[in-house]
């Protein structure tokens, strides 16, 4: 029997590998805006009924204040909410939840991330940016839910339920005594139903159970700033915390001012051992992360040039790091205007808000894989050798 045609087959597959190798890598993105006019939008999630929840911040109010870490005052109001696309229908679910904000409604904290269990229950996490005992003395019943993850009635009517107070958390148990700030930012749901939180607030990440039990599980170091200006060292300011694939916890960091360009990690955190380690380096500014179906980890940088840069902050930069090879491509950047949050949804769109520093004009926007004309081309002669190749294999196992 001759081994022509296996050596043809071996060629045809290797010609069809190096074509979706530069398919892969020749993948552009079609970016359109299908969420408008949000309120500071932040962070997102796809719901049991297939609808995309957007958590947003709000643009405070003119009551009661409090003190922000970065020594602003932000007033109390009732503008928070969660907003809805389903059916490319947007629509505001849930309003009147708490925010703060300064006069100009900027630096906002209120409904930060929302998440979903695998019941359908919603879940939400409010930021806030100060202490547990500025919340308790000056923002009343109001405000209590600042710094805390609560259950939200996305079903019907209904009231919002505490959950677990991170604020307090971080406040009861600070190493070096006193007030502490506490800005829970980033969630998500574990397989056995606890939540992990990023507190960029304390730069900690905790654990919080159902019944409200919260548990320090680590903290991220202040590191050594290699700017000639600014604190001789800079906070490490987790943002972000997204399960992976292989059940570790990864932390995207923003890092602290100067916010020095390039120096922003994504952590992993295996939760069956306690070991943190450095998962990628060499980021600017991550404000989220997240993964897609494919197991490829997308990175959300809020800026490129960093957030203190005498050039500007310059635009945001979405990522994407091949699970496999590690290798790292650009899915946007233009067009991204201190961006906030990303997810995967599993059609392959990603989507991104936009604009969530200010509070109008916020936007979600949604980008889709594009290859481009030599990618298709690249394919369509690849697909015809295998067919080729399938047909003298064929005959010649008939003919032997």
């Amino acid at each position: 029997m001759s081994f022509r045609p296996f050596k043809s087959l071996v060629i045809v597959l290797a010609i069809l590998g190096i074509a979706a190798s530069e398919a892969r890598a020749a993948v552009t993105y079609a970016m359109r805006e299908v969420m408008s006019g949000l309120v500071t939008p932040r962070k997102m999630a796809l719901g049991p009924d297939g609808a995309l929840y957007v958590a947003e911040a709000g643009r405070g109010g003119t009551g009661p204040s409090v003190v922000l870490g970065n020594g602003a005052t932000a007033f109390l109001g009732d503008t928070s909410g969660v907003s809805r696309l389903l059916g490319g229908v947007q629509q505001r679910v849930i309003s009147g939840l708490p925010s703060i904000a300064t006069a100009a409604g900027l630096d906002a904290s209120g409904l930060q991330d929302i998440a979903f269990d695998p019941m359908g229950q919603a879940y939400g996490l409010f930021a806030f940016g100060s202490e547990a005992a500025q919340r308790d003395s000056n923002l009343g019943a109001v405000g209590a839910n600042l710094g805390r993850i609560v259950k939200l009635p996305l079903s019907g009517p209904g009231v919002i339920q505490p959950v677990a107070d991170i604020a307090a958390h971080e406040q009861a148990n600070n190493p070096a005594g006193g007030a502490r700030d506490s800005n829970p930012f980033g969630f998500a749901i574990t397989p056995n139903g606890d939540f992990v939180v990023a507190d960029a607030g304390a730069n900690a990440f905790v654990n919080a159970t159902a019944a409200g039990v919260v548990t320090t599980l680590g903290v991220l170091a202040a590191r050594p700033n290699p700017l000639p200006f600014g604190p001789p060292v800079f906070q490490s300011v987790p943002t972000s915390i997204a399960i992976g694939p292989d059940g570790a916890y990864y932390i995207g960091q923003l890092t602290g001012f100067p916010f020095p360009p390039g120096a922003a990690n994504v952590y992993r955190y295996d939760p069956t051992t306690d070991a943190l380690s450095i998962a990628y380096s060499g980021f600017t500014n991550i404000i989220d992360l997240t993964f897609d179906a494919d197991g490829d980890l997308l990175v959300l940088q809020l800026t490129t040039n960093g957030l203190a840069s005498s050039m500007g902050p310059g635009p945001g930069l979405l990522l994407k790091i091949d699970a496999d090879t590690g290798e790292r491509s650009t899915i946007a950047s233009a067009g991204l205007i201190f961006p906030g949050g990303v997810l995967a949804a599993p059609d392959g769109t990603i989507y991104v808000t936009n604009r969530t520093n200010t509070p109008d004009g916020g936007q979600v926007l949604a980008f889709n894989a594009v290859p481009e004309p030599a990618s298709w081309m690249l394919w369509s002669v690849a697909l015809a050798l295998v067919a080729v190749g399938r047909r003298v294999v064929r005959r010649s196992a008939l003919s032997s």
